[in-house]
C-alpha cells in the first residue's frame, strides 16, 4: 500500500511556466509589439475608410454599392474568425497571424489600385479575409504567453487598442485623403504591417497545441450561413 502511495506521488501534473517567465523581456516586448501592430491595423481598417468614401465615390463611382466598402471587410472578417481560432488551436498561432497579416497586406495594395467599385469591394474582402485572424489570434497569443493572473491586464491593454483605433480611424482616414489621396489610406497599412511581420516572424514562438482537435465544419457552415444576415442586417439598418 506504502508503494502505491508513493508512486502516485510523481505523477503530479509538470509546474507551468508561461512563456513570459521564460524569455527575456527584450523578445518579450518585441512579441507584444509585433503583435499589437498587427490588431491595431486589423482595428483601425474598420474605421480608417469611412471618411475616404466621399473621395473614393468621386474617383470610382458606384454610389449604389460604397456601403459594400465598409460591409465586406467586416463580413470577412467576422465569418473567418471562429475558423483562424480552431486552426491556430491545433497548428499554431504563429503560422497563422502572418497568414494573416500577409493576405490583409496584400488586400490593402490591391484596394489601392482599384479602378472602380467591384473591384475595392472585392479587395476589401481579401483584406478582411486576412484581419479576421490578426484580432482573435493576437489576444490568443497573450492568453499564451502569461499566466491567466496576468492575462486580465494585457489583454486589457490590447482591447484598449482597438477602442483607440475605433476613435482615431475616422480622423486618421480624413487627415490622409485631404494631403496624400484616398489610395493611402490603404497603402499606409504596407510599412506597419512589414514591421509587424517581420517582428513576428522572428520573436514569437510557434506555440503548437500537441492535443488532438476535430474542426467542426458543418458547424463552421452554420456559424457562417447565421452570422452573415445578421451583420447585413446590422449593417443596412
Amino acid at each position: 500500500m506504502a508503494q502505491t502511495q508513493v508512486e502516485s506521488a510523481p505523477v503530479a501534473a509538470q509546474e507551468y511556466r508561461p512563456l513570459s517567465a521564460t524569455v527575456s523581456r527584450g523578445r518579450l516586448a518585441s512579441i507584444l509589439i509585433g503583435v499589437m501592430l498587427g490588431m491595431l491595423l486589423a482595428s483601425l481598417d474598420q474605421t480608417i475608410v469611412g471618411t475616404a468614401l466621399p473621395h473614393i465615390v468621386a474617383d470610382l463611382g458606384g454610389l449604389e454599392h460604397y456601403a459594400w466598402v465598409v460591409t465586406a471587410y467586416l463580413l470577412a472578417s467576422t465569418v473567418t474568425v471562429p475558423i483562424y481560432g480552431k486552426l491556430s488551436d491545433i497548428y499554431g498561432r504563429r503560422v497563422f497571424f502572418i497568414g494573416g497579416m500577409i493576405i490583409f497586406l496584400i488586400g490593402s495594395a490591391l484596394a489601392g489600385t482599384s479602378q472602380n467599385m467591384t473591384q475595392l469591394i472585392i479587395y476589401r474582402g481579401i483584406q478582411g479575409l486576412g484581419a479576421g485572424g490578426m484580432m482573435p489570434i493576437a489576444l490568443a497569443i497573450i492568453g499564451d504567453i502569461f499566466p491567466p493572473s496576468e492575462r486580465g491586464k494585457w489583454q486589457g491593454l490590447f482591447v484598449a487598442v482597438f477602442g483607440f483605433s475605433s476613435i482615431v480611424g475616422p480622423t486618421l482616414g480624413g487627415w490622409i485623403t485631404d494631403n496624400w489621396g484616398w489610395r493611402w489610406v490603404f497603402y499606409v497599412n504596407m510599412p506597419v504591417g512589414v514591421i509587424a511581420i517581420l517582428t513576428a516572424g522572428f520573436v514569437l514562438p510557434k506555440l503548437v497545441n500537441r492535443r488532438k482537435h476535430i474542426i467542426d465544419y458543418l458547424g463552421s457552415v452554420f456559424l457562417i450561413a447565421g452570422t452573415v444576415p445578421l451583420l447585413l442586417a446590422f449593417s443596412w439598418a
